[in-house]
């Protein structure tokens, strides 16, 4: 048989209404402290990759066109520069050629196309190669 007594019930009831205790509330802060910078230090940087690769994507695309316009209009020989927008977003470009060491007929186009990103420059780069169209008279089959 049990004796319950007042002081048994007493301490049960605390005992059913317990809460964290001192060093587990510090503890959970402490770890706080250390978790939440790091997340958002890593959420800042998924952002700028993000950011960055975006105004890449962009980069290119005005490096590819013109590029093939400069190959298309045969421009491509003499250097030039110039901006290009798109949306909001500027992007500087300037084109070279150089000969090609391989082939002394051939020459190096280059175009290269430079943007910021979040305070950074940035710059992409795309390359062909191209000969120079000889002026040889073709067949008039018109006559």
């Amino acid at each position: 048989m049990k004796l319950t007594t007042a002081r048994n019930k007493n301490y049960r009831a605390r005992r059913s209404c317990q809460a964290f205790t001192l060093a587990e509330v510090l503890a959970a802060l402490l770890f706080l402290a250390i978790v939440i910078p790091a997340a958002i230090e890593a959420i800042h940087i998924a952002s700028r990759a993000g950011l960055v690769a975006a105004r890449k994507s962009g980069a290119a695309r005005v490096a590819e066109r013109i590029l093939n316009e400069s190959m298309v209009t045969g421009t491509w020989s003499s250097p030039q520069r110039g901006t290009v927008t798109e949306g909001t977003l500027d992007y500087e470009w300037s084109r070279s050629s150089q000969s090609w060491p391989q082939d002394a007929a051939m020459q190096l186009v280059t175009v290269e196309v430079k943007y910021t990103a979040q305070g950074q420059d940035y710059s992409v780069k795309l390359n062909t190669l191209a000969r120079q169209q000889s002026q040889t008279p073709g067949l008039n089959l018109s006559q």
